[in-house]
């Protein structure tokens, strides 16, 4: 029987998954939940790219699987043994014989945008990181150092923008703007609070909630709103910044742009291209596909006889 691969794409909020065949048809897919082992745990994380990976092979037969890549945002964290552990045992339930290789994120989305093995991404989802790529391995890095350190730009870095715009102006008692108004009312389901009740509840949210108020700016944004078009313009400084700063001195390959925050929003997207269009001689700026599809391109090319 024709043998197949499997490609992952394994972020901060999501976990997506795909099979297809060595010429890149796809056959399944699957989805579920954020799967960054540094950020939930490998247990858990494991949990999610299970279930996403279980998924994509609904109707298959995983012994025709001959390799697999996965794209990890905490791709660091496979060094620890617990980490790997608790990988192996997700591959040995869905009944995987063959090897899947984590690489970094950035990895695989420079893959689902060219078929260079030279260039730079710039990845901006839940999180946000620039990475100059040869040869399927990362030469350098501009953030991508978490929520707490870094990320600007992303999803994450747009939402806290927006909830800490919010509970500057409550303290202030200025007076409330669409924006603000949208905000407290995601966060804490009513229309008017005080600044120390929308923080207690920014607080008792689940951290990765202010990434989902990335898309109440953008929609913001798109109708003319003046703050969160400030927000936006901010993020895609901050990204073309970062991509400048991995591509360095080296001016050779393409940029793939990747990421939700890249493909779903068009003033961040357009905003980076055009701050690379002024920094860089015609630049050749690319949008990536889905970062699952470059997982299972990579595995495509890996020899089916690699042993795990």
């Amino acid at each position: 029987m024709e043998p197949l691969v499997l490609g992952l794409d394994v972020g901060g909020t999501a976990s997506r998954a795909v099979v297809t065949d060595l010429n890149g048809g796809v056959l399944g897919r699957g989805e579920a939940g954020g799967g960054n082992p540094i950020t939930i745990g490998p247990a858990a994380a494991a949990e999610q790219v299970a279930v996403a990976a279980r998924a994509a092979l609904t109707g298959l037969d995983s012994d025709r699987v001959r390799a697999g890549v996965m794209g990890i945002a905490g791709v660091s964290d496979f060094d620890d043994a617990e980490t790997a552990a608790a990988f192996q045992t997700v591959w040995d339930g869905i009944g995987l014989r063959c090897r899947v290789h984590p690489v970094g994120d950035a990895v695989v989305a420079f893959a689902a945008g060219t078929d260079d093995r030279r260039g730079t991404v710039l990845i901006a989802g839940t999180g946000s990181a620039a990475a100059q790529i040869e040869d399927d391995r990362i030469t350098r890095v501009s953030d991508g150092l978490g929520w707490l350190l870094g990320d600007h730009g992303s999803g994450f870095w747009i939402g806290r923008s927006a909830a800490a715009m919010t509970a500057e102006r409550l303290q202030e008692s200025a007076p409330p703007t669409p924006l603000m108004h949208a905000v407290v009312n995601a966060i804490t389901g009513l229309d008017a609070v005080t600044a120390d009740d929308f923080a207690q509840a920014v607080y008792r949210s689940p951290l990765m909630r202010l990434a989902e108020l990335a898309r109440l700016v953008d929609r913001f944004a798109r109708a003319g709103d003046r703050q969160a078009i400030a927000i936006l313009d901010g993020a895609a400084d901050h990204l073309a910044r970062i991509a400048m700063h991995a591509r360095a001195g080296d001016r050779t390959g393409p940029i793939v742009l990747s990421g939700s925050i890249l493909r779903e929003c068009e003033r961040i997207r357009e905003g980076v291209r055009s701050r690379l269009t002024a920094a860089l001689p015609e630049p050749d700026i690319r949008v990536a596909g889905p970062g699952a599809l470059g997982a299972a391109r990579m595995a495509a090319c890996i020899t089916t006889e690699d042993p795990r």
